[in-house]
C-alpha cells in the first residue's frame, strides 16, 4: 500500500475539526448558536428542513428554513424575559412620571373640601322614611 502524505494530513485535520464542532453542539443543548444576522443568513440548511439559530449578540432568534430546491426563508424574532409571581424580579428600575398624580397634601384638602360640601347638601327623604309630623 502506498503512502499518501497529504492525504493523510487531511483525513488527520477532519478527525481533529469534525468532532469538536459536533461535541460544541451537543454541550449546547442542541442550540445553534450565532453571531449576527449575517452569521445567520450564510448557515448552510439542508433541503426542506427548519432550523433554530440564537443569536450570541443580541436578543434575537431566527428561524432559516429551506424548500425542495434549498431556497432559504429567514424569519426573525426579538424575545424578552417575563416575570411569572414575582419569583424574577426585573433587574432595572422602570422610571415613573409622578407629575400626574396627587400629593397627600392635595389629596387631603381635596377630600376636606368634599367633606365640606357634602355637609350643606340636604339629606333626602327615601320611601322606607318615615317622616314625623
Amino acid at each position: 500500500m502506498a503512502y499518501y502524505p497529504y492525504q493523510n494530513q487531511y483525513y488527520t485535520q477532519l478527525g481533529q475539526y469534525a468532532p469538536a464542532h459536533q461535541q460544541a453542539q451537543q454541550n449546547n443543548n442542541g442550540l445553534i448558536w450565532i453571531q449576527g444576522i449575517e452569521s445567520a443568513k450564510s448557515y448552510m440548511v439542508a433541503p426542506n428542513s427548519t432550523v433554530l439559530l440564537m443569536d450570541a449578540e443580541a436578543p434575537k432568534f431566527y428561524l432559516k428554513s429551506t424548500d425542495a430546491s434549498g431556497m432559504p426563508m429567514l424569519r426573525v424574532f426579538e424575545y424578552t424575559e417575563k416575570v411569572q409571581n414575582g419569583a424574577n424580579k426585573p433587574t432595572e428600575t422602570q422610571a415613573v412620571d409622578l407629575s400626574t398624580y396627587a400629593t397627600k397634601a392635595e389629596f387631603d384638602a381635596f377630600r376636606d373640601e368634599i367633606q365640606g360640601i357634602l355637609k350643606n347638601v340636604p339629606k333626602q327623604v327615601t320611601k322606607g322614611d318615615k317622616e314625623d309630623a
